[in-house]
């Protein structure tokens, strides 16, 4: 598996490394003022190189792929075009990318999996494509790499063994 394989094949869906790099600014800055476009793109990619998110971006990718061309077995092909609200095996999908940095990700995962910032807005739009997984995958892959900043942040308070009496 090969980071350039995962990068065309999400471009190949119109999703790119700045369209998420993007995200994961605007969930961190508040945090962390300094933060650069930069430091948020070094992190998707860190992200992307991970080899169970590959896996887990060529699964939720194929998936979408073979919806489109009318390839799944019923009822999956009728539940991928209609996106079922009930289906929430996208969201579980997406939570194995989400769970590499640990459950700071989570949180992240969920306000944007509600709120479908960027390019998750446009992926989960009705259109010619179906992308019920795609969006989702997105979202945990901006959610790891955000919680991926957070984790490596210099102004993260250690915490002493024994902390002294607070009489």
């Amino acid at each position: 598996m090969s980071y350039e394989i995962v990068v065309k094949m999400l471009e190949r869906r119109g999703v790119t490394i700045q369209s998420i790099t993007e995200i994961v600014h605007k969930l961190q800055i508040a945090y962390n003022p300094r933060l650069t476009m930069k430091d948020c793109e070094d992190s998707v990619i860190a992200v992307l190189h991970k080899r169970e998110v590959q896996y887990t971006l060529y699964t939720g990718i194929a998936l979408d792929e073979l919806a489109e061309q009318k390839k799944l077995p019923q009822p999956l092909q009728a539940i991928m075009e209609a996106d079922e609200s009930l289906f929430g095996v996208d969201e579980t999908l997406a939570l194995g990318i989400t769970n590499v940095y640990g459950m700071i990700g989570l949180t992240s995962f969920g306000y944007l999996d509600k709120e479908k910032i960027g390019i998750i807005h446009q992926l989960n739009s009705k259109g010619p494509h179906i992308h019920v997984f795609l969006d989702d995958l997105v979202a945990g892959l901006a959610a790891a790499a955000s919680a991926r900043i957070a984790h490596a942040d210099p102004r993260a308070i250690a915490y002493p063994l024994n902390p002294p009496d607070a009489t």
